[in-house]
This record gives C-alpha cells, sequence and structure tokens, in this order.
C-alpha cells in the first residue's frame, strides 16, 4: 500500500514514530497527482517544489528535536481563493489570472504555521460561484468516481483532490454549500464551520455575509485536526467570533451520550433520488441503533432558502467585484486597441454629422472598465453582478435585498428553535447524486436548486457537515449532511464520528484512473 492511501491521522503515527519522512509522504502523493491529474483535472497548480523544501524543513526539525506543529509535515491542498504571497492565486479567473498577493490570507499562515506542506492550489468555480468547477477559467475538474461526472462546486478540486487520493488534506469555502455538496459528491468528509469560526481575512471575497472557510478530508479525525490548526480569533477580520479553539482532534472519539438527532420531513420530499433517501434513512437508523433518539422538526422556512440566497448572495457579489476595473491590479482589456476602437466609433459619428452622439461616447476610461469586466469576468460571474446590482437598485431594494433579509432571520429563528429540541439535524447533502459534466451548464435555475440542502446553513451561519452514508448501484457516492447550532463543531464532528465508527463507507475509495 502507497503513503498515498493512508489517511491524515495513519501518516502523523508513522512520521511521530520515525517511520517515514514528510519528504517521503509528499513524494507518495506528488506522485500520485502526477498518476491522476491528467484525468481529474482537480489541480491549477502543483506546488513540488517549493512542498519538497517544506517537507525537507520539518523533517529537519523532527531531526533537531525541534517542537513541530499541528499538522507535521502533512501535504495540504489549498482553494485558489485564499491569498499565499509566495504564489499566485488566480479565483481560477482570467481576471486575476496573474495576480500574486502581497500577504497571506490568516489561513494560509496558520497552515504554515502548523508545518503543513503546501502541495498545490486547487481548480474552482471562478471566484467561488457555481456548483460543478465547470466555471472554471482555465479547466474543467472530473469526479474521481466517473470522469464523466462534475465534483460539484465550487471547491470541486479540493474534493476531487482528496478523494482520489492526490492530498490527505484540502481547503475549501463554503458560501452556498460549495465544500458540503462536492464533499458529497466526492464521498468525502467536508465541514463548513459556523461562520467567523475560521478567519476570513485573505479570503477573496464573494458573499461576504456567507463565506466561510473550511476542511475536507477522508475522515472526521482527520477534518477536526485540519479545522483545529485554522480555526481561531482574528483581529484582521471584523466578523472573527472571539471564542477560545476547542482540542477537536482531542474530543473527536468521545461518543455523545443521549443524542437528539432531527430530521425534517420536508428533506424527504418531491424531487429527492429515492438511492438518496433510501441511504440517509439507513443513516438515520444506524444513529438509532447507536441509541440516539429520533425526532421530527421543522425549518418551515428553509423552503425560501435558495430564493433568499440568490439574492442577498449576488447583491454582495456585485458589490465586492466592483473593485476589478483594470485599474489597481488584476486583468486589463488591451488599451492601444480599445483606443483605437474608440477614435473610429467617433469618427464615424462625426463623419454622419452626429456631433451630440459623439459628445456623448464613453471616456476612454469608462470604455476602459466597461471591456475590463466584460472580457475579464465569465458567463457565472456577470449573471451573478447583474442579478446583484438590479437587487440592490432603486426601486428593487425593498422588495427584493431588504425582503431576503427578513427571510433570511427566518431561517435561523427557525433552526434556533429546532436546536431547543435536537442536538444535530439530519438529512441529504443534495437532492442527487453527481450530475454529468455538462447536464446543467445552460440551465442556471437547476444548478442553483443543487443548492437546496445547504444554503439554509449559510443563511443561518450555522457550522454543516457532509460525511460518506453510501453509494448508488452505479457505485456513486452519496453524502449525509449533519447540522448543528452555532459554535457548536465539537458536537457535530463527535456526531459524525459516531456514525463513521459504526459503518465502512469513509474507507471506500474511487477506482484509480
Amino acid at each position: 500500500m502507497s503513503l498515498a492511501d493512508l489517511t491524515a491521522a495513519e501518516l502523523l503515527d508513522l512520521l511521530d514514530r520515525g517511520e517515514t519522512t514528510s519528504v517521503e509522504v509528499t513524494r507518495a502523493f506528488l506522485d500520485r497527482i502526477e498518476a491522476q491529474e491528467q484525468s481529474i483535472g482537480a489541480f491549477l497548480r502543483v506546488e513540488a517544489d517549493r512542498a519538497l523544501v517544506q517537507a525537507a524543513g520539518v523533517d529537519a526539525k523532527r531531526r533537531g528535536k525541534q517542537r513541530v506543529g499541528l499538522l507535521a509535515g502533512l501535504p495540504v491542498a489549498v482553494k485558489d481563493v485564499l491569498c499565499d504571497r509566495d504564489t499566485l492565486t488566480t479565483c481560477a479567473s482570467r481576471m486575476l489570472e496573474n495576480f500574486r498577493p502581497p500577504y497571506d490570507a490568516t489561513v494560509v499562515a496558520k497552515l504554515k504555521a502548523a508545518d503543513a506542506v503546501l502541495i498545490g492550489r486547487t481548480n474552482m468555480d471562478e471566484f467561488a460561484m457555481g456548483g460543478s468547477t465547470e466555471n472554471s477559467a482555465f479547466q474543467v475538474s472530473r469526479n474521481p468516481w466517473d470522469t464523466s461526472r462534475t465534483p460539484g462546486g465550487s471547491s470541486g478540486g479540493s474534493a476531487a483532490a482528496v478523494a482520489a487520493s492526490m492530498t490527505p488534506l484540502a481547503i475549501g469555502t463554503d458560501t452556498g454549500g460549495s465544500i458540503r455538496q462536492p464533499a458529497g459528491l466526492c464521498g468525502v468528509v467536508g465541514m463548513k464551520p459556523t461562520y467567523g469560526r475560521v478567519s476570513r481575512f485573505g479570503l477573496v471575497a464573494f458573499a461576504s455575509s456567507l463565506d466561510q472557510v473550511g476542511p475536507f478530508a477522508h475522515t472526521t479525525k482527520d477534518a477536526a485536526l485540519l479545522l483545529e490548526a485554522v480555526a481561531g480569533y482574528d483581529a484582521r477580520d471584523s466578523t472573527s467570533i472571539n471564542r477560545p479553539t476547542p482540542r477537536y482532534s482531542q474530543s473527536i472519539d468521545e461518543p455523545l451520550k443521549g443524542l437528539k438527532v432531527g430530521v425534517v420531513p420536508e428533506h424527504f420530499a418531491a424531487g429527492l433520488d429515492p438511492e438518496v433517501e433510501v441511504a440517509v434513512r439507513q443513516a438515520i437508523d444506524v444513529y438509532k441503533s447507536l441509541g440516539a433518539e429520533i425526532r421530527e422538526i421543522n425549518l418551515p422556512h428553509s423552503k425560501y432558502g435558495v430564493a433568499a440566497y440568490y439574492v442577498i448572495a449576488p447583491s454582495e457579489a456585485s458589490s465586492n467585484l466592483a473593485r476589478y476595473d483594470g485599474v489597481h491590479f488584476g486583468y486589463r482589456t488591451e488599451q492601444t486597441e480599445m483606443l483605437a476602437e474608440l477614435a473610429s466609433e467617433r469618427k464615424e459619428l462625426l463623419d454622419a454629422g452626429d456631433t451630440k452622439a459623439a459628445d456623448d461616447m464613453d471616456t476612454a476610461l469608462v470604455r476602459m472598465y466597461r471591456r475590463t469586466r466584460a472580457e475579464g469576468f465569465g458567463p457565472e460571474v456577470k449573471r451573478r453582478i447583474m442579478l446583484g446590482a438590479y437587487a440592490l437598485s432603486a426601486g428593487y431594494y425593498d422588495a427584493y435585498y431588504l425582503k431576503a433579509l427578513k427571510v433570511r432571520r427566518l431561517i435561523r429563528r427557525d433552526f434556533d428553535e429546532a436546536f431547543a429540541q435536537v442536538d444535530v439535524i439530519a438529512g441529504p447533502v443534495t437532492a442527487s447524486p453527481a450530475f454529468k459534466l455538462g447536464e446543467m451548464v445552460d440551465d442556471p435555475l437547476a444548478m442553483y436548486l443543487v443548492d437546496l440542502y445547504t444554503v439554509p446553513a449559510n443563511l443561518a451561519g450555522i457550522p454543516g457537515l457532509s460525511l460518506p452514508c453510501g453509494q448508488t448501484q452505479s457505485g456513486l457516492p452519496i453524502g449525509l449532511q449533519l447540522q448543528a447550532p452555532p459554535l457548536e463543531e465539537d458536537r457535530l464532528l463527535r456526531a459524525a464520528r459516531m456514525f463513521e465508527q459504526a459503518t465502512n463507507w469513509n474507507k471506500m475509495r474511487p477506482p484509480k484512473t
């Protein structure tokens, strides 16, 4: 068995006992990437040289009996949306194709401080806008279980990299399900922490009130370790919560006594794939067999979650992406061509005697803004900018954005009332297994509805986790979603670990390509 087939916890054990080195571990995963990447497309950039230098540094620490960090030489892949001063940060967009940040995101700085080996930057939907990783400006990522299918999105590259054992750990971001949905479709563990539990400083913003950074791993134990390494208060993030970070990796194996699991009947309504329903219900039965009490609860306003989300998120995106104007940084249109075009159009108007139209033409600066954004952004990003600008425009703010915020408050209240009765809520991650690449690319509404079960947690700011709970007859993974009250990541991880230890789904791996 290759080192690349082991979990992060197993690798740490070998490293701590001196039975392998971080360089050997890193080389094993680089070899796996070389063998698998061409068919999967999980990475935008593999940082092999840097990773081996970092690994050698950790090995030198161990030889010198120096204290090593929590991740102690483990490879970690990072979604290409978190700033890293040592490499490009593109957000899978032409707009930032050559952008090298002048600073590290807090999460990246924490990974480096924890002695992680940063093995590469993973593919994503452009600016994290999408659910299939087909909106990347550079390549399409594929699901390791079936390369004709999507790995999900927007963190599809990170999920696929872990599923294909090209890295034991990866970082993603979740704005409306972008960690949990690809984790469910790729058969790995993915977690969205409480909003504010992990710093957003240095995260290139999509929707600032929704974005959250979280881990991908093969097991909940590994996810707990990675979350522990990156969580914590950060004064540079005004939304960061000033609370101590629990030792998630130390408590993960402690079962929860008297666990109450909530089940929402609406989660099993029409539209849910029959195989997904069977797998999720069987997972709930596992909890019952472990002594948990199963209670039916209601989240009456969650059905409005997708509608509210697709007003709030695009509104915030239209504001956040206004900074990409071709002036300060990022892509800028070819100005020589643009100025020539402007002069030609003006001459045509003057030759036609239309001096007013010539005087009313865009200035060179305005034309540069327009062409830069038209050329630098992809179709889905443009779509969301326009949706958001419309929702925030005069005469529509109250009808759309303000109303969506009120719905958001009702959704959070529903969760608060539910968690007064139960400890966690269990249900599907997605309504169906991984769908075919290209199947929804021309149907934005269908793509948006993929987030039906995941967006309420983002609107409410609560933690959510996806873990494998079954497979379809054709061998595609099925995910179970667990949700917990704010700041109860420890409870969430321990509840997930109970299921994981009672089943073998987390041990399943896709066929090698």
